[in-house]
């Protein structure tokens, strides 16, 4: 058992002086009737009641103990569990620049994403996830982290204007490997979503691909985008947004490439619905066992031994009142 208090305990050691007085006391009692001899009582039996004296002193000694520990606090021990369960490191890295919300997606390609991949880690509860945006430049919005509330939050407010615009696939890679190269699941995953093809930023995203590879981290790349037009987000000059249909680019080579270079796979999302299917498939990932271990929370417990003080000093009342009770 665990004390707040294990101090407290060394109060214990009043019985025994408490108890020696009690004996002698019993010893130097003074007869109620003085008689020239007692020989004549020498062969009467004692009184029960002569016993219950030292039974009275021994439920109040017991009464003592349980305050004494009432006052040390007992509490439940700390417990650790281990649990051995499947887990991997998985981040996600998404496109927010603005041809994001080109509206072939209902209702346009970021919100479609944004809601695929809520969905997705709200299904991986034993996961380390990490979140990655970029644009012209990258970001971590959110390290690696098995907290998938915090996770969903940052995900709903993701928008277009967080970075600056232009599309970086290569930092947003290097950022991602970054991040998830250092996790401690056997099982490490990129699932890298873009609708474009890398026009900026300082890393290529085949050299990006190579240093995955050497770290063992496979790269689910998605291309995002229907086949054909698709109607554009394009600034009026009075700062309106209007849509015009334009053709639909994504440099699939260069992302089929960097998913054979680390042993992930490539896969074209033309619509939500096939956005579904394709991270229903990535939710297949190879998954790998984890310790995981879990504290649970220390609780006062002195609530049986308060309720044995009440116990004790109940009985000692009645006995001292009603068995041993003294005529003045």
């Amino acid at each position: 058992m665990h004390f707040m208090h294990p101090a407290l305990l060394w109060l214990l050691l009043l019985i025994v002086p408490l108890t020696a007085w009690h004996v002698l006391k019993q010893r130097k009692s003074d007869p109620s009737l003085r008689l020239p001899t007692t020989q004549a009582f020498d062969s009467m039996p004692r009184s029960w009641k002569e016993w219950m004296r030292h039974v009275l002193f021994a439920l109040e000694m017991l009464a003592l103990a349980c305050l004494v520990i009432i006052l040390a606090r007992p509490q439940s021990p700390n417990s650790w569990s281990k649990t051995d369960i499947e887990g991997t490191d998985i981040l996600l890295s998404l496109d927010v620049s603005s041809s994001m919300l080109a509206q072939d997606f209902s209702p346009n390609r970021l919100e479609a994403a944004k809601d695929v991949a809520t969905k997705f880690v709200s299904n991986r509860t034993s996961d380390n996830i990490g979140l990655v945006i970029f644009a012209g430049e990258a970001f971590t919005q959110v390290p690696m982290t098995n907290d998938i509330a915090t996770l969903v939050n940052h995900i709903s407010e993701l928008k277009i204007g967080m970075l600056e615009d232009g599309t970086a696939v290569g930092d947003g890679l290097a950022t991602a490997i970054n991040r998830i190269k250092d996790g401690k699941a056997k099982s490490k995953s990129i699932i890298l979503l873009t609708d474009g093809s890398s026009n900026t930023g300082v890393v290529e995203p085949i050299t990006a691909a190579q240093i995955a590879a050497k770290y063992g981290i496979k790269v689910y790349s998605i291309g995002v985008g229907t086949m054909g037009e698709a109607p554009y987000p394009t600034m009026t000059l009075g700062g309106m947004i209007t849509y015009t249909p334009q053709q639909v680019e994504i440099d699939e080579k260069s992302l089929q490439e960097i998913a054979n270079t680390t042993g992930g796979k490539y896969f074209r999302a033309t619509s939500k619905s096939v956005l579904d299917d394709i991270f229903a498939e990535i939710d297949k990932l190879e998954k790998t066992r984890l310790d995981v271990q879990s504290h649970s929370h220390m609780d006062d417990n002195y609530q049986p031994w308060a309720l044995a003080l009440l116990l004790l000093l109940t009985l000692s009342v009645i006995i001292r009142y009603t068995v041993l009770r003294s005529i003045p």
